[in-house]
């Protein structure tokens, strides 16, 4: 049932459904129990997954259930300093392995004898420098820790412990070689930890096992060359097994590389394998005992190489019962069975699996198993292993530390359950007193903190009503809605038990604010008849000089001005009460903000002119009639009062003729100056310096600033001011010198400047202000080609202010924050060409207008239509090179996004990674398929900011897609695979 939030009276639906009948003990706390995590009889220990080691904990159970291997670590020596002595380890300080050896030495007796359900190898990963957040290649992991293992238990006394390893899982097989004329045989003999099976195109272990041992022919270009006939011939090669390991490890190669795209991939193809493996066949020599059977499958769930999720499922060597280890969780399979049927199913969404083959008893199909384990039969399965005494020492601390946070766990649920029930008890009992009766004494109480008080999950804070209260300290009429009336006795309860205040009685009802409500309702009543009477007074036509001047939109929007004006008193009131609570807001806004409501609810304010009197525009007024006027009088009597007799401001008539006449000067103005400089108002017309013109040795320099100012007077000449100064101190420095050289002026600076015709010249001397004269002449020496020239500038290049320009623009550039790049992608590698997209290169030499306004009728002239180009040239500071100077970045022109392309936001400090997961999500495009470019050069630096590769404001990077992988809706899960794949690069298993 629902609470009717605006009945004071109404006390359902508050929360109290939790506490009334019976309540399960359970719901008294948040804490789980901590049984939960204590380790179940005849099961194994799990390991925590670190962020993305799954890859790691399935090879450590599978390892710590070899148990020759696991007896072989345990008989390793300590090397602890106070267990050699004799002394153990101390009690107050904790254990720290030192080796390799020593972290697998103290995982495997946790594993083995925790009481704990799944413990941490934080220890084990930290020191092989693992990455918790990147999935690593979980074959390439095998490989690696094998190795290292084997190097560093090679370094032991003890024969047992030192070549465990190579007696556990080393082969033997040779390359064999038979030249096809002589019949020679030669033969390279290898070692090996494991055999990789290629699977593709395979349905059956077995086939996977004679491809790799299938003979090879060398012909052609790969000829082999014989000793005995010293000549290259054909041959045959092919791979013979001299001898097998205890523990047979079988890769299955379902991630390959794809050498198109540069990338892994996975190969999601069903093998079917048997429990028992004969290996006979495939020896040799045939007088051995090569029969194994099946002890573990390790599984990858997922469609990608780049993501997914690797668990194990092992066979334990002492009980023969299958067990599924998923991190954290260990799972018992059914009837001493290998299950893989639920791992296969998460392979694959289910609208596109294919259909699993049919296996006969004994064999067993996956299109996820990577790795297959085999022992030997002969290997002793009843071998028990005992934990050395240091090692059972830390694990039987840790598991005291287990049982101290179990009792504690334990003791906190005790206590939450107690407080519980109390609780419980208390909004029983106080529930059923909480209503008011009649003729009783009663509180106003918050709803929102009753609410609180009937959450289990959180305690009661003290009482706060201070919220509730008017300006007078009394509780506010508009916020009974947000109360609830409830009984004295509950309400001393509630004040003796949890404090706060101030109380809310029968008395504290504010009388006056209930009052002002009352006179309120009674206006706004009243409001909406006048509303009608004036509507209907304003239809009727006033007669002679009887009525009165009211502003069009005063008379628009009265009613809303009144209505405001009746809430101004309760505003004023409640920021008075927001002061008593502790809300009040800053005293210089709150002035600010009451001067523009008491502004905008000026009524009839908006026919007064600057000077106090009536305006002269006759469009934005209206004449009432009296009987209209002594309405609006009644909400509005300090409106400014204008009869319709009243004359207009005599000085805005003034003005307004003034005005007329300026208009018409600066269009006479505009138009004799227009006339005057017709090269300089076409810029096609304008000199360029890139291409001298033949006709003059002489050139005159003006800012691009000063010409766009010009240009908009011309253009607009009612609307804008006439321009009185060339203002070319801008191009100067403070030494007077010139700001740019020749070659800058024909390139990046010619959007700063603009050529002036030595005739045209002469004109701007006499229609503006000249401050500096800035001239560049050209110099030809006869019988010199003219491409040879010489140019020099009046007033001379300041070197040194010119240097200075260019290090400050330079910083600038590699020092910007938020700037817009553009990224272009390219389709069909097809590369972006000037005739494309233009837009790319090169930009016009136009200057864009600012938008143009309807004009009036009579301003309309052809040769204000010309179509700009589309950049926006930069405006110099008329100030000085100092101002100049602190503009900073030189704006480019503006770019025109095309087709295919996106505008980022980016810093110069941020790297070339985090640009590539921008791209990510704006063009779904995973980091590793990116290929960015930028003027042709490959950006590939991942570490590297993007200053430091170049990228400025504007700049346009093109990027190339490479192919998908196949898993591509994954694609947010794999942000953390590095662009360019490092393995276990940097980590302690290269170290040996």
């Amino acid at each position: 049932r629902r609470n009717c939030r605006g009945n004071p009276n109404c006390l359902v639906g508050i929360g109290e459904h939790v506490w009334l009948g019976e309540i399960d003990e359970n719901s008294f706390h948040n804490i789980d129990d901590p049984n939960c995590e204590r380790r179940k009889k005849d099961t194994f220990v799990g390991l925590t997954n670190l962020g993305a080691t799954c890859y790691v904990n399935t090879f450590l159970q599978m390892w710590f259930l070899n148990l020759e291997l696991r007896q072989a670590l345990y008989m390793c020596p300590s090397t602890s300093t106070e267990y050699a002595a004799g002394k153990g380890i101390p009690k107050d300080k904790d254990y720290e392995p030192r080796t390799i050896c020593e972290h697998l030495q103290y995982l495997f007796a946790l594993l083995q004898n925790s009481k704990r359900r799944y413990i941490d190898p934080s220890g084990f990963v930290k020191a092989l420098g693992l990455d918790t957040g990147q999935q690593q290649d979980a074959q390439e992991f095998s490989k690696l820790f094998m190795s290292l293992l084997e190097d560093t238990l090679s370094k032991e006394k003890n024969p047992a412990v030192q070549n465990i390893v190579q007696k556990q899982f080393c082969g033997k097989y040779a390359y064999v070689t038979v030249c096809n004329q002589c019949g020679r045989e030669s033969k390279l003999m290898s070692k090996f930890y494991e055999l990789e099976l290629n699977i593709q195109g395979h349905n059956q272990l077995t086939d996977c096992i004679t491809e790799f041992l299938k003979e090879e022919k060398l012909e052609g270009d790969n000829r082999y060359y014989c000793e005995t006939c010293q000549s290259k011939q054909n041959a045959t090669r092919k791979i013979r097994l001299l001898s097998l390991p205890c523990t047979l490890n079988l890769q299955l190669m379902r991630f390959l590389f794809d050498r198109q795209t540069g990338l892994k991939k996975k190969l999601n193809t069903y093998i079917s394998f048997s429990e028992l493996l004969d290996m006979e066949p495939y020896m040799e020599q045939k007088n051995g005992v090569y029969m194994y059977e099946l002890s573990a499958v390790l599984i990858h769930r997922g469609m990608s190489a780049y993501s997914g999720h690797y668990i194990a499922q092992v066979k334990d060597p002492q009980t023969g019962e299958w067990y599924k280890f998923n991190d954290e969780d260990i799972e018992k399979m059914e009837g001493k069975k290998l299950q893989l049927g639920i791992d296969e199913d998460l392979a694959e969404p289910s609208k596109s699996q294919t259909r699993k083959p049919k296996c006969r008893k004994g064999t067993h199909c996956s299109r996820s198993a990577y790795m297959l384990v085999y022992r030997l039969q002969t290997q002793e399965k009843s071998l028990t292993i005992e934990v050395p005494a240091f090692l059972q020492e830390l694990v039987e601390r840790d598991n005291c530390k287990f049982e101290e946070w179990c009792n504690e766990m334990a003791e906190m649920r005790k206590q939450s359950v107690a407080r519980g029930k109390i609780k419980h008890e208390e909004v029983k009992e106080l529930y059923k007193r909480l209503p008011a009766e009649a003729g009783s004494p009663y509180d106003f109480i918050s709803l929102e903190w009753l609410q609180k008080w009937l959450d289990e999950s959180t305690p009661p804070k003290p009482i706060d009503n201070t919220a509730c209260l008017c300006s007078h300290g009394k509780l506010h009429p508009d916020k009974i809605s947000s109360m609830k009336r409830i009984s004295g006795y509950v309400a001393d309860f509630f004040y003796r038990t949890y404090g706060g205040g101030p109380r809310l009685n029968v008395k504290a009802l504010c009388k006056d604010c209930v009052v002002e409500r009352c006179r309120i309702l009674r206006l706004k009543n009243q409001l909406n008849k006048d509303y009608k009477t004036v509507t209907d007074l304003l239809k009727i036509t006033v007669k002679g000089n009887d009525g009165f001047w009211v502003g069009k939109a005063s008379l628009r929007g009265w009613r809303q001005l009144a209505l405001e004006q009746l809430h101004e008193q309760d505003e004023d009131s409640e920021h008075s009460n927001g002061k008593m609570n502790g809300n009040a807001q800053n005293k210089d806004e709150s002035n600010e903000d009451k001067r523009e409501e008491e502004e905008e609810l000026n009524f009839n304010k908006d026919i007064v002119c600057p000077h106090g009197d009536l305006c002269i525009s006759k469009n934005e007024r209206r004449v009432v009639s009296k009987e209209a006027w002594e309405k609006l009088k009644q909400y509005f009597p300090k409106a400014p009062e204008f009869p319709n007799n009243r004359e207009c401001c005599s000085q805005c008539k003034v003005l307004e003729r003034e005005g007329q006449q300026n208009q018409a000067l600066h269009k006479m103005m505009a138009n004799e100056q227009k006339a005057s400089l017709q090269n300089l108002f076409h810029d096609k017309c304008r000199p360029c310096l890139g291409s001298w013109p033949e006709e003059t040795d002489e050139l005159y320099i003006v800012s691009q600033f000063f010409v766009e100012e010009w240009m908009k007077f011309v253009r607009r000449p009612t609307r804008c001011s006439p321009v009185s100064s060339v203002g070319n101190s801008a191009l100067l420095c403070p030494h007077g010198g010139l700001m740019f050289t020749y070659a800058s002026m024909t390139k990046d600076d010619s959007k700063l400047i603009a050529l002036i015709w030595p005739s045209e010249w002469e004109r701007i001397q006499n229609l503006f202000i000249v401050d500096h004269v800035i001239k560049i002449t050209r110099t030809q020496v006869a019988g010199v080609d003219p491409e040879s020239a010489l140019y020099s500038s009046e007033p001379q290049l300041c070197t040194e202010c010119r240097e200075g320009l260019l290090c400050q623009q330079e910083r600038d550039l590699r020092e910007y924050s938020q700037a817009t790049i553009y990224i272009h992608k390219v389709v069909d590698n097809k590369k972006v060409m000037k005739d494309a997209a233009p837009e790319l290169n090169v930009s016009s030499s136009e200057a864009e207008e600012e938008r143009e306004e309807t004009k009036p009728e009579g301003e309309q002239d052809p040769d204000f239509n010309q179509t700009s180009g589309g950049t926006k040239r930069r405006k110099i500071s008329h100030q000085s090179y100092v101002t100049y100077q602190k503009q900073g970045i030189r704006r480019s022109s503006r770019h025109r996004k095309v087709r295919g392309e996106k505008a980022l936001l980016v810093s110069a400090n941020q790297t070339l990674k985090e640009l590539k997961i921008q791209i990510m999500h704006a063009f779904s495009v995973a980091p590793f398929d990116q290929t960015l470019s930028l003027n042709g050069k490959i950006l590939s630096d991942d570490t590297a900011t993007l200053g430091s590769l170049g990228v400025i404001p504007e700049s346009v990077i093109l990027l190339k897609a490479d192919e998908p992988i196949a898993d591509y809706a994954a694609m947010d899960n794999i942000m953390h695979v590095s662009m360019r794949e490092e393995g276990f690069k940097g980590t302690g298993l290269l170290g040996h």
